[in-house]
């Protein structure tokens, strides 16, 4: 009788120190920033400041030191779950974003178009209400940046841009997680860009210069990105003093930069300009070559996957190549997201510089 009461008593400990190990989890530690980031939704770069966006990296980062390196447990998202829209197929949206939100103690649900037709078998704005309903948050990765503002609109909870045509702010997280890690610093950066004027652009276009860094444009006539979008660049360039430069010569946006950036030429839903895009597209793959004419201590970046007329292979699986380190870093990003916009927890560890 003794022996099962200790035993009772000994069980009890441990369920209210578990507990606790979750409040204290769920709450972190006050840190020395304004920034409040629960309830918000994550559509675009345009719609954060450079210190919030800095906040989502500062997690980012705080929570790879701690999960990753010191090997701490972390359910920070325990009895919460995420609607995973996929309009468009994915490695790594989906990866990332199930593998994180279960590593926090969440729960993902992934619906394809053939488990949800967003406006067709139901409005949006049911299907907003619905998911809102069942869900804690929703990631959508769609065609039409219209249908995520509606999304945003009609749901009570938030709504992340997994992609859209317009927009992919989770891979720009990724990719400034990325050099921040490898520069120690993102102030003062050239970034390069030589490629399509497409979503990825348009989300370094919104979020650049809020770090202070400058950006170099190589784009084929005809491909360039939105006007508006560029507008509103220009208006931030002005505004943080840093370098904004247009051209259609790919060693010219080289010159002098640090970070040489590509994506695909032919994306999702644009399968039929193939042969239009891949002769527009000649003399844009990055080589050693365009290297030379970039910084001494130049890198390389892409969001993946990869085909070899954007990227040579003496460049993709070279030192200077951090793609994949970029690749894994799209998992500690939507982390970030996740917790900063369904939680209290603040970075426990030092803020990096940017």
């Amino acid at each position: 009788m003794l022996f099962n009461l200790r035993n009772l008593l000994n069980a009890a400990t441990l369920r209210k120190s578990s507990k606790q190990l979750v409040q204290h989890f769920r709450s972190g530690q006050p840190t020395q920033t304004n920034v409040n980031l629960k309830g918000r939704d994550l559509l675009t770069l345009q719609n954060y400041t450079a210190e919030e966006i800095k906040y989502l990296l500062w997690t980012a980062s705080d929570l790879k030191q701690r999960i990753k390196d010191k090997g701490e447990y972390l359910p920070l998202l325990q009895g919460k779950s995420l609607a995973m829209i996929f309009e468009k197929r994915s490695t790594r949206t989906r990866l990332s974003t199930e593998t994180g939100f279960a590593l926090l103690g969440g729960h993902p649900c992934f619906l394809t178009t053939q488990d949800i037709h967003l406006g067709v078998n139901e409005s949006l704005t049911d299907t907003a209400r619905v998911l809102s309903s069942m869900t804690n948050a929703v990631l959508a990765r769609v065609y039409k940046q219209s249908d995520l503002d509606l999304l945003a609109k009609e749901a009570s909870i938030p709504i992340v841009n997994g992609l859209s045509d317009s927009y992919h702010p989770i891979q720009i997280l990724a990719d400034y997680l990325t050099l921040q890690e490898h520069y120690g610093y993102l102030k003062g950066l050239t970034i390069s860009w030589i490629g399509d004027g497409n979503n990825v652009l348009n989300s370094i276009l919104m979020s650049a210069a809020k770090f202070g860094m400058h950006l170099r444009v190589a784009t084929p006539k005809g491909f360039e990105p939105d006007p508006n979008i560029v507008k509103v660049a220009e208006e931030y360039s002005k505004e943080y003093s840093t370098k904004l430069f247009f051209t259609t010569d790919p060693l010219e946006a080289a010159s002098g930069a640090n970070v040489l950036v590509t994506d695909t030429w032919i994306s999702m839903g644009q399968e039929e300009e193939k042969a239009k895009r891949m002769k527009a597209f000649q003399g844009y793959q990055i080589t050693m070559q365009t290297g030379k004419h970039a910084a001494s201590d130049w890198t390389f970046l892409h969001c993946l996957p990869r085909k070899p007329e954007e990227v040579d292979d003496e460049v993709f699986y070279s030192p200077r190549s951090l793609a994949f380190q970029e690749a894994e870093n799209r998992k500690w990003t939507i982390m970030a997201v996740m917790v900063s916009l369904l939680t209290d927890y603040s970075p426990q560890l030092q803020k990096p510089t940017f």
